[in-house]
């Protein structure tokens, strides 16, 4: 799929998705645009593409009533706010700890500089949201979308704001980041692990909420749709504990931080840099390494084994 470009979600009625050319990389960004009787955009992607998001809208004919980034990550999140100018009658819905930051977008942007380091080049400051256009979900909570529904599912591993939504009607799960970053050119899931909240546990916990649905379709955030594969899911889980376990160890052998990020974003994996390019394989590799360096402090902290 070429950037901006937009197509129908195989086997799903009347929902697409669309690539945003998320950090000028082709086929890492998505967003999802169902077009239900009571139309609904989930996630909204960095906001810096904002017009692919607005022509593909327009190319269906949705006025979408409902907005639903999947957690407050800007990646997922950041157009929320623009979306929200250009349709004053859309409800914004995202999990109950993210509300404040969608209203007062201020500390949000200052963590995510921190996180993402020189990708904030690619980033826009996202436009605050009036609290009063926001409705917040905690998990468990049904979306009325007329002519099917959206049953939440809290899933707070990756981030304690994530949510997945689940379809029951056309049995598809959108999976926010809480079954990995899907890599369609390799058909194979990679590690998501960004700072400063992921959590190693709540992640493989999350991956098996996902796996208990058992739905046939998921919608990767990162990148579109794949026919649900069970032991594709369980494969994530172990990716996840070896890949925080090879931190762990380079960590010990070098004894300084900066060295293992160095060392990680060096050797970013070579089919990675061939679909992404280097620079995104390697930056992606930097911003999971320090995610993962963050919780080894927090375990480590609590005394806690990993």
């Amino acid at each position: 799929m070429e950037p901006g470009e937009y197509a129908p979600v195989p086997g799903c009625a009347d929902l697409y998705y669309l690539d945003t050319d998320m950090y000028d990389t082709a086929n890492y960004g998505s967003v999802y645009l169902l077009d239900a009787e009571r139309p609904a955009v989930i996630d909204t992607g960095l906001g810096t593409n904002r017009e692919f998001l607005f022509d593909a809208l327009d190319d269906l004919g949705m006025t979408p009533e409902f907005i639903l980034p999947t957690h407050v990550h800007l990646d997922h999140a950041g157009g929320a706010g623009f979306l929200a100018e250009r349709y004053p009658d859309a409800t914004v819905m995202i999990h109950e700890s993210a509300v404040e930051h969608l209203v007062d977008p201020g500390r949000l942007v200052a963590g995510t500089k921190a996180a993402v380091g020189d990708q904030w080049r690619f980033y826009v400051e996202p436009e605050p949201i009036p609290e009063e256009r926001i409705e917040s979900l905690s998990g468990g909570e049904t979306i009325d979308l007329g002519d099917r529904d959206l049953d939440v599912h809290y899933a707070p591993g990756h981030a304690p704001h994530q949510v997945v939504f689940h379809d029951p009607g056309d049995d598809v799960v959108f999976t926010a980041d809480a079954a990995g970053i899907y890599v369609p050119q390799l058909d194979a899931i990679e590690q998501t692990s960004p700072p400063s909240q992921f959590d190693l546990h709540g992640c493989q916990e999350d991956a098996d909420m996902i796996r208990d649905i058992d739905p046939r379709y998921l919608c990767f955030g990162h990148f579109g749709p794949r026919e649900f594969d069970d032991d594709m899911l369980a494969g994530y889980k172990r990716t996840l504990a070896e890949w925080v376990e090879a931190v762990r160890r380079r960590r010990e052998s070098l004894d300084d931080d900066e060295a293992v990020l160095d060392h990680f974003a060096e050797h970013a994996p070579q089919e990675l840099i061939d679909v992404w390019g280097e620079r995104k394989a390697r930056e992606e590799q930097r911003m999971n390494t320090r995610g993962v360096l963050g919780y080894l402090d927090y375990m480590e902290e609590r005394d806690e084994t990993i």
